[in-house]
């Protein structure tokens, strides 16, 4: 074997030998990116769910509490049919976690803000009967609801929490060519409202 061809056939075991390096380290990369996206989109849903699962919470309480006003309030009707309405709205306003853009989620903030705002006004016209206030079931409806209301806030947050590290992880360099290749796309966060830096109160 001459000198040139044993060069020759160095350099070119050189070049397969870092081919095969870079092509098992970009697999090894490329698998750990993928499966950290998936776990990472997976906490986002869980979190997801959470929020779904204080929201749901807040419906189930008002049938109890509509009832419970229309036995001193029966004539308040425009007022309770409002709530009855806002709670058909936002408990049919659902949302894909995998599709969880911020169309979608503008439009589930707004059904559930239309609640918020609808018992926020049936509080109002409460105020004018005390002997409700003072009911036991309606006392009991006013702890659990507020309860609700701080979940519903920290639910929230975590959820925010968790989308923006997700967010931030499929943006960076050379992560994002995963994210790219096998469609892993950005969350939508929930947006604050208007007097939302701290639970509302429910008063009664």
């Amino acid at each position: 074997m001459n000198k040139t061809l044993k060069i020759f056939l160095i350099v070119l075991g050189a070049i397969v030998g870092l081919f095969i390096i870079t092509a098992i380290g970009a697999y090894s990369f490329g698998k750990k990116a993928y499966n950290n996206m998936v776990d990472m989109d997976e906490a986002v849903a869980s979190k997801w769910s959470q929020v779904e699962n204080v929201y749901q919470r807040r419906a189930d309480l008002i049938p109890n509490l509509v009832n419970t006003v229309k036995g001193y309030a029966a004539h308040e009707r425009e007022t309770l049919e409002a709530v009855i309405n806002a709670r058909a709205k936002a408990t049919s306003v659902t949302i894909d976690p995998s599709n969880l853009d911020a169309a979608s989620l503008q439009k589930f903030q707004e059904a559930q803000s239309g609640l918020t705002s609808a018992l926020s006004r049936l509080m109002v016209v409460m105020e004018q009967y005390p002997n409700l206030k003072a009911n036991e079931n309606f006392m009991n409806l006013q702890a659990q609801l507020e309860g609700t209301e701080n979940r519903i806030t920290v639910e929230r947050m975590k959820f925010n929490e968790t989308a923006q590290l997700y967010n931030a992880y499929i943006r960076k360099f050379p992560e994002l060519l995963i994210a790219n290749m096998f469609g892993f796309e950005k969350k939508a966060y929930f947006e604050a409202e208007q007097g939302a830096e701290k639970a509302p109160e429910v008063q009664f």
